[in-house]
Order: structure tokens, then sequence, then C-alpha cells
């Protein structure tokens, strides 16, 4: 009798010692909760059991906890893209808009009709590359928002190509430049967006006008299942390239020779091409700088592949 009463009695107590240490262990896990609520700490939640349940408890706050400090760090490093991207493009603003206030007021002085007629062109140039480095700025924060949406559909990468290289005409001329461009006869189809490809055809040309000399090739043809786009252009110092950085936002070859370029629109064609599930890659080969973009064939919605 009295082996049955010790026997209860000692299970009474560890019952009790057991809910004690429980009750303990569940105020602890509070106080740390309060704690890491109230400071940015990397601390996780620590227990001294597992029992009742407290050890997968504890597994699934430490997972949540994890899961916010990731998200926290990935807000941290979007505001940190964004306010490098608008200090070095106020930077860069800052030229242009300087030389803006110098002609003005030179047209203000000036008495002379063909030099007013020439500051008022200076001034209309400087407008607008300044409206490209705003437009290149609303582009890459617009493609940066995870919650961005590109609308996809089948496009015709023959006729995009034609249309974006012809808007280049006078600008060729006025360089005197003879563009080479080879576009296959074979009309390829890909699943992309009209607006994106043009941008990233563009961002592609306009990059080659800024670095390159006076000789540019623009080639469509088609392999196996892929439309392949090579932009190429001659480079005077192509050992000022680093190949490995061309894409990254603000990467200038030649800053010298960039002051009306933000440095976003190879960023931004590579954003835009990995969109809409395509591959850009730059290489230099024999002095030349060579962007090359890859696109899956899909068909062109009547049955022609």
């Amino acid at each position: 009798m009295y082996i049955v009463i010790g026997i209860l009695a000692g299970i009474i107590i560890l019952q009790f010692i057991i809910m004690w240490k429980y009750q303990r262990q569940v105020k602890d896990i509070c106080r740390q909760l309060a704690f890491l609520m109230k400071h940015d700490s990397n601390m996780l939640i620590n227990r001294e059991f597992d029992m009742g349940g407290i050890g997968t408890l504890s597994d699934r706050l430490n997972e949540l906890l994890e899961l916010r400090r990731k998200e926290k760090e990935h807000y941290r490093e979007k505001e940190a893209l964004i306010a490098d991207t608008y200090i070095n493009l106020s930077h860069d603003i800052r030229t242009p808009l300087t030389s803006l206030d110098g002609y003005i007021q030179l047209m203000e002085e000036c008495e002379n009709i063909e030099d007013q007629k020439r500051y008022l062109s200076i001034v209309h140039e400087r407008i607008h590359s300044l409206n490209e480095m705003l437009e290149e700025l609303f582009t890459f924060t617009k493609l940066k928002n995870e919650s961005y949406h590109l609308e996809l559909m089948p496009c015709c990468m023959n006729r995009i190509l034609k249309e974006t290289v012809f808007s280049y005409y006078d600008d060729w001329v006025r360089m005197e430049i003879q563009p080479d461009i080879q576009i296959t006869e074979e009309q390829l189809y890909i699943h992309g967006n009209r607006q994106g490809l043009r941008r990233v055809i563009q961002n592609v040309i306009k990059n080659g006008l800024d670095h390159g000399e006076k000789k540019i090739s623009i080639e469509l043809e088609r392999n196996q299942n892929q439309a392949v786009l090579r932009i190429s252009n001659q480079v005077a110092h192509s050992e000022q390239i680093n190949i490995d950085h061309v894409f990254e936002r603000f990467y200038k070859a030649d800053a010298a020779r960039s002051k009306t370029s933000t440095g976003l629109g190879l960023s931004i064609a590579r954003e835009l091409v990995s969109r809409m599930n395509g591959e850009i890659e730059a290489k230099i080969e024999k002095e030349e700088f060579i962007v090359e973009m890859r696109f899956l064939i899909v068909t062109d919605g009547m049955g022609r592949q």
C-alpha cells in the first residue's frame, strides 16, 4: 500500500515538475519573442527541452524568424539599389542641366540670330538627353519591381527588328555610318513583348553608337529552334571593356565618352530579355563588341513555325 502511494506521489511530483518546466519554457519563449520584436537581432529561439510540442513550436518560430529576416534583407537591398540608382543618375543629370543653364544664358545675352539658333539646337539636344535618362530610370525601377508583369505574345522578330533599325536611319546618316544588316527571309516568331523587344534592340544599338566606332553589324538568323539576334560594333580600345560587368547597372567602359549615358541601357536589356525567357550575352572577338540574344521560336498563332 505504501509502495503504491509512494509511486503515485512520485508521479504527481514528476508531473508537477514537468508542468513547471513547461510553463517556464513557454514564458521564456514569449520573453525571447518580445525581445526579437523590439530589436533587430539574428538570435533564434532557444529551448531547454522538446517535450509537449515545444520543440516543434520552436522550430516553426525559428523558420518564421528566418523568413522574416530574409524578407527584411531583401527589402534593404532593394532600397539600397533604388537609392544607389538615384544617386548615380543625379550625378549624370547634373551635367546636362548645368550646360542647359549656361546655353540659356548665352541665348539671352547673344544678339546674333545664327548663334541663338545654334544654342537653341544644343538646348534641345540636352533636353532630349535628359528625357532619355529619366525614361531609363523609370524603366529600370519598373523592371526591378517584382509585381511588374510583362505581357508576352507571339511576336515577329523580323518585323520588329526592321522597324527599329529603320528608326535609326537619320542617326546613321548624320554619323556617316553604313550598318551591315542581314535579316533572314524566314519569319521568326518568338513569345515576347513588342515594346520590350524594341527597347532591347534600341538599347543595344545605342550602346554601340555611344561607345563604338563607325561600324555596326546587325544579324538575325535561325539556329535550330532559336531566333538569334547579333548586334556588333567595332571598338577602338577593347581592353577597356570588362566583359563580365557590361550588363551591370551604371557600368561604363569609357566614362569620358558616355556623358549622355546612364549606364543602365544594357542592364535594362538583360532584364527585359530575361522576362521574355531569352538569353543574352556579350563577348569581344577581333576588336568587335558583340551582344547576342537568343529566343525560342514559337508558332505565330496561325499554325506556322
